[in-house]
């Protein structure tokens, strides 16, 4: 049973880049190929679909330099992520990328053609957003994989479909035998495969008896990506939001940072001074990215000069409007969203393109309250949990939903924590993410010259603001109208009505204005009229 993680799928990756699922899914994503080339990889042909929003998106928002780096077995963060091209080149990696239909269903789809001196394989996956990944073919074989276990993938040396599944059904009886959670799967693609997921490392002595099974010696083993691995022995205290609400009614004496912490427990296996140990070290990097960006940064290919620290300065003379709180966290959020374009490592919280909402807000919040480390990990954790809601029925990604999805869930979440944080109860968390969300619908992802940066620092602003005065109204009281669990629903069909050119694709709105276009073209480099691409609808 697949379920999300406060970990995996809201608070984190923690990455460089300008966005999470075109860098830090893009890398995941090679790092599974990686594994399946055996860690050697000579040429690749990558191929996205001009249905989707990578032909316009690829390099400028960074998913070159993910999947490259992956290749390259790099994690997230690595410093020299900007210098992929010149790393691939060292590790004799030639590369191509092509832009024609290949039936892709979801947006952000790589097909992936690698060969080396000795074997070739084709390998097909989604970047589901946030970082988050799905494998969905290997060799033309349907799979399905989340990176977050260990996978074998054996090819047996017949193909008489009876054989087969004779072999699938031997392999089940054995494997129940020694771990009832491991299940070989059977598909047909170029050759046939056997796919068996494992929470746990395979034992080179168990691989030897299925490859002996299969009559094989030809295996490949593929590493998890996620920080939190499956956990096949959970049983979660709810799986959405309706059921979140009817757990409430029946425990109305749990406060909602506990209440995340054993769902998270559930779902990973870890007790919760672990996990309050794994959410202190996000913390720790939201701040030092505050910090950094506070002290200014700089990068070649960036729009917006680092504008931070004028505003600390004027904030802290008492040159801006009064209204410390929001003041704080319009500073916050502009120095990780700084540090963010500036390629320093930041926490996709729940996205890098909407990194600056959530941990901005909350943590400027608690600088004016004066909240302790542990007050704010706990307002994370219950941040993390309605975005836990939000990815179950909604999704995080910019390219099926507009920035609704990505800075709309951060200022969700934002409102829940804020009230966490000024020891709120649990119906105001809930009441004050609801509306949050409710003000977010239909806004659109438009980024100028291709880049998140403009308007995206704007909507991440926003997004605080908005998550403020929620948190406010909520406190005081105020109506949410329409519960949490029915606004996600909603914002799911939202979704899909939002045009393609509105979502991630550089072709419409912001993204089309003469100045937008002006500016893409000095960053790079380029004379004359850009030529622009339309494609249908997803």
């Amino acid at each position: 049973m697949s379920a999300p993680s406060i970990f995996n799928d809201v608070l984190g990756p923690v990455m460089r880049g300008p966005s999470s699922s075109h860098c830090a899914g893009a890398l995941r994503i090679g790092r599974l190929a990686r594994d399946l080339m055996q860690g050697d990889i000579k040429q690749a042909l990558i191929e996205y679909d001009p249905n989707g929003s990578l032909v316009t998106t690829h390099k400028s928002q960074g998913s070159d330099m993910g999947l490259f780096g992956g290749f390259l077995g790099w994690d997230a963060d690595e410093e020299q992520l900007v210098n992929y091209e010149s790393h691939l080149e060292q590790a004799g990696i030639t590369t191509e990328i092509q832009y024609r239909s290949i039936g892709a269903t979801h947006p952000n789809t790589y097909k992936l053609s690698l060969s080396n001196n000795n074997i070739s394989h084709e390998f097909t996956a989604l970047s589901t957003g946030g970082g988050m990944i799905e494998v969905i073919a290997i060799d033309q074989a349907p799979v399905h994989f989340m990176g977050d276990s260990y996978v074998l993938v054996v090819y047996p040396q017949f193909t008489d479909p009876l054989a087969l599944e004779t072999l699938t059904n031997s392999l089940n009886s054995q494997l129940e035998a020694e771990n009832k959670h491991l299940q070989a799967e059977l598909s047909q693609g170029i050759k046939p495969i056997i796919i068996i997921e494992s929470a746990q490392e395979f034992g080179d002595t168990l691989i030897q008896r299925i490859c002996q099974q299969c009559q094989t010696q030809d295996y490949r083993l593929l590493n998890p990506v996620m920080p939190v691995l499956s956990n096949p022995d959970m049983t979660l205290p709810f799986m959405d939001a309706r059921q979140l609400l009817d757990y409430i009614q029946s425990h109305n004496a749990k406060p909602l940072p506990l209440i995340a912490l054993e769902y998270e427990s559930a779902r990973s296996g870890l007790n919760h001074q672990q996990l309050m140990a794994k959410m202190s070290g996000i913390h720790q990097v939201m701040r030092s990215a505050v910090n950094t960006g506070l002290q200014g940064t700089q990068f070649a290919d960036r729009i917006l000069p680092s504008q931070s620290p004028a505003f600390r300065a004027k904030h802290l003379s008492n040159e801006l409007l009064p209204s410390s709180i929001l003041n704080e966290a319009v500073m916050h959020v502009s120095a990780i969203m700084e540090a963010k374009s500036a390629m320093h490592t930041i926490v996709a919280a729940p996205t890098a393109g909407s990194c600056g909402a959530m941990a901005g807000a909350v943590l400027g919040a608690a600088k004016v309250m004066d909240s302790s480390d542990e007050q704010v990990c706990e307002a994370l954790f219950v941040a993390g949990l309605i975005g836990v809601l939000i990815t179950k029925d909604a999704t995080f990604a910019a390219e099926e939903a507009g920035c609704m999805a990505e800075c709309g869930s951060g200022s969700s979440m934002a409102a829940a924590a804020l009230v966490a944080l000024h020891n709120g109860d649990t119906e105001q968390c809930l009441t004050a993410a609801s509306m949050a969300l409710q003000n977010s619908f239909g806004m659109t992802c438009d980024p100028i010259a291709n880049r998140v940066e403009a308007p995206c620092l704007g909507k991440n602003v926003m997004a605080a603001s908005n998550a403020l005065s929620c948190a406010n109204m909520a406190l005081a009281g105020f109506d949410q109208v329409v519960p949490i669990d029915e606004v996600i629903i909603a914002m799911a069909k939202v979704g899909k009505a939002i045009p393609h050119e509105l979502c991630c694709t550089a072709l419409g709105g912001l993204s089309q204005t003469p100045t937008a276009q002006k500016i893409e073209k000095q960053l790079s480099g380029s004379e004359g009229v850009t030529e622009v691409l339309r494609f249908k609808s997803c």
